[in-house]
């Protein structure tokens, strides 16, 4: 990257000038995946502090083009993925088919009495137990979403002992003998709540996409699943498939 000067008497921030910068010389010279040169390095290149390489840096992080890994330094962000919301959308399958390794890592396990829009899409009374399971998934251990899943407990009554990981659909397949079919998804984009942020190593104030779904026994549509997932709206567009 070639030397530059910044403006230093100008109405412009410091800090803006090197976002700016940085942005123009990522995108015409990085591709995805590639590591920045350190922020001392750009410290030294920009003849600035580290806190101000540091605040630029965070601008292009909360617009998507970079992300921080802890511990290996900043790299460039590629393009989101196409996920596909479909009637039998899988997320393994959905990344291994773009050539990335899927994995997931299961948050939480409990039963829970089952109120409001659970109840509701599950057609259970209020009160009913039902299962929650939630899970964080990755591609290339790079966290791609987190999964709320509820469940009638009556229907799978040792899914939370037995449930161990991996895809939950397949192991109600072979455990149950139930094929799960999505019927309905709702789509809204919403700040993340919670500890999501964290979990998704992203921003407070960049918004996710938030994906409500029911799913239902193919056998003879049953209400079997409620799902509310949130994606990181940086590294996911949705395809909508009848």
């Amino acid at each position: 990257m070639s030397l530059v000067a910044l403006q230093r008497n100008g109405g412009e921030a410091i800090y803006s000038q090197i976002a700016k910068l940085l942005k123009e010389e990522v995108v015409s010279f990085f591709s995805p995946g590639q590591c920045l040169p350190s922020e001392n390095e750009l410290a030294e290149r920009f003849g600035v502090n580290r806190h101000t390489v540091r605040r630029a840096i965070e601008d292009l992080i909360a617009s998507g083009l970079l992300e921080r890994r802890h511990g290996k330094g900043t790299f460039v962000l590629d393009g989101p993925a196409d996920y596909v919301l479909g009637s039998g959308t899988r997320f393994t399958e959905t990344f291994e088919s773009l050539g990335k390794t899927a994995s997931s890592r299961i948050l939480r396990k409990l039963a829970i009495p089952a109120r409001g829009g659970v109840a509701a899409r599950l057609r259970l009374a209020e009160n009913e137990p039902v299962i929650w399971l939630e899970s964080l998934r990755l591609a290339d251990d790079r966290p791609i979403c987190v999964i709320s899943h509820f469940l009638p407990q009556q229907v799978f009554p040792e899914l939370l002992t037995e449930y161990r990981g991996g895809s939950l659909h397949e192991h109600l397949a072979v455990r149950y003998q139930f094929t799960l079919r999505r019927i309905e998804s709702l789509v809204s984009a919403v700040l993340p709540q919670g500890d999501d942020a964290s979990l998704l190593g992203m921003p407070q104030n960049q918004p996710v996409l938030r994906v409500k779904s029911v799913n239902v026994s193919e056998r003879d549509g049953t209400p079997l699943e409620y799902a509310l997932t949130r994606f990181r709206a940086d590294r996911i567009q949705l395809r909508i498939n009848p």
